[in-house]
């Protein structure tokens, strides 16, 4: 059964790299949730194994022409989300999902005790849940957020 709504600045979130990449790069929900944790509305929570997918992401050359339209940088938005984020280890973790890369989320999610991961990625999207942690879009997240005056 999921957790009731989370409240205020202790909902914890963990982000999964295809929402960050896309609110950097094209703004939307995605950026609202990341202004959230920038507001101190909810606390953003991240793992090594997540900032290093973030940075090859980042560094694929077909975002390298967005990345200039934004006016960025890969390691400035890189430092932008250190400086957003609280940095959790998470233990092994039993592989539970088809993509290695959604068990990394998921294990990140476990170890900052999270309220909500938000992602864009259809495979965690259709869990719903994982062990009580609600798996949910950004505006989903985002309603989520405002229903409980977060």
């Amino acid at each position: 059964m999921p957790r009731s709504p989370p409240h205020g600045p202790n909902v914890r979130v963990v982000a999964d790299t295809n929402t960050v990449v896309s609110a950097f790069l094209w703004g939307g929900p995605p950026a609202a949730v990341l202004e959230a944790a920038r507001a101190g509305r909810i606390t953003l929570l991240t793992s090594a194994a997540l900032l290093d997918e973030l940075a090859d992401v980042l560094g694929r050359d077909k975002f390298a022409s967005r990345i200039r339209q934004v006016g960025s940088t890969v390691p400035a938005m890189l430092s932008n989300y250190r400086a957003l984020v609280t940095l959790v280890e998470p233990l092994p973790m039993a592989a539970t999902s088809r993509d290695p890369d959604d068990d990394a989320v998921l294990a990140c999610a476990l170890a900052a005790g999270a309220d909500l991961i938000v992602t864009r990625d259809q495979d965690l999207l259709t869990l719903g849940t994982f062990r009580q942690i609600r798996i949910v879009s950004s505006a989903d997240a985002l309603a989520a957020l405002a229903e409980s005056g977060g």
